[in-house]
C-alpha cells in the first residue's frame, strides 16, 4: 500500500516537520508513505470572496497535477464524514482488501479546498468541526494513519 498526503504549502515550523518525519519513519514498517507539498497562494488581507475562489482554484490546479487516476482520493474537509480511530483503520483496511494500492489524502491551504478537488475526491472525511492549521493537520493525519496500521495489525495503541 502506498499512502500519499498532498498538502498545500510548506511546513515552516521544525517541530511539525520533525513530527511528520517521525511518523513517516514509523509507517515504513506498514506502507510506503510520502508527503507531497504544492505551493500555496498568498492571500491578501480582506480578500474578496471572488479573490479567495481564484486562490483556491490555483491551488487546486497544482494539487490536480499530483492526483493519480487509479488512486483512491480522500479530501479532508470540515463537511466530511467523521470517523473514530477504529472506523478510520477499518476504512484503510477495507480499501486494501478491495485492491486499492494507492490512497491519496488531500489537505487544502488556509482557505480550504476548491470544488474541483471535492468533486474529484472519492470521499471526504473530517477530523473535527474545528479548524486546524494545515501544517498541524499533516501531523494529526500522519499519526492517525500510523494508529490505523497499529489497530489493523492488532498491536497496542492508546485509546
Amino acid at each position: 500500500m502506498k499512502i500519499t498526503i498532498i498538502a498545500v504549502g510548506k511546513i515552516k515550523e521544525k517541530y511539525y516537520r520533525d513530527a511528520v518525519s517521525e511518523y513517516a519513519k514509523r509507517l515504513s514498517k506498514y506502507c510506503r508513505f510520502e508527503v507531497t507539498e504544492v505551493e500555496d497562494e498568498k492571500t491578501p488581507d480582506k480578500a474578496s470572496a471572488s479573490m479567495e475562489e481564484i486562490i483556491k482554484e490555483k491551488e487546486a490546479d497544482r494539487i490536480m497535477k499530483y492526483i493519480k487516476a487509479d488512486a483512491h482520493v480522500i479530501a479532508l474537509e470540515i463537511q466530511g464524514n467523521k470517523l473514530d480511530s477504529e472506523d478510520f483503520a477499518g476504512k484503510l483496511n477495507k480499501l486494501a482488501v478491495y485492491g486499492k494500492s494507492h490512497i491519496q489524502f488531500v489537505i487544502g491551504g488556509s482557505l480550504g479546498l476548491h470544488k474541483k478537488i471535492s468533486d474529484r475526491a472519492d470521499e471526504k472525511i473530517s477530523f473535527s468541526d474545528m479548524t486546524f492549521p494545515h501544517q498541524l493537520m499533516r501531523v494529526i493525519l500522519a499519526e492517525q494513519i500510523y494508529r490505523s496500521y497499529r489497530i489493523i495489525s492488532g498491536e497496542p495503541y492508546h485509546k
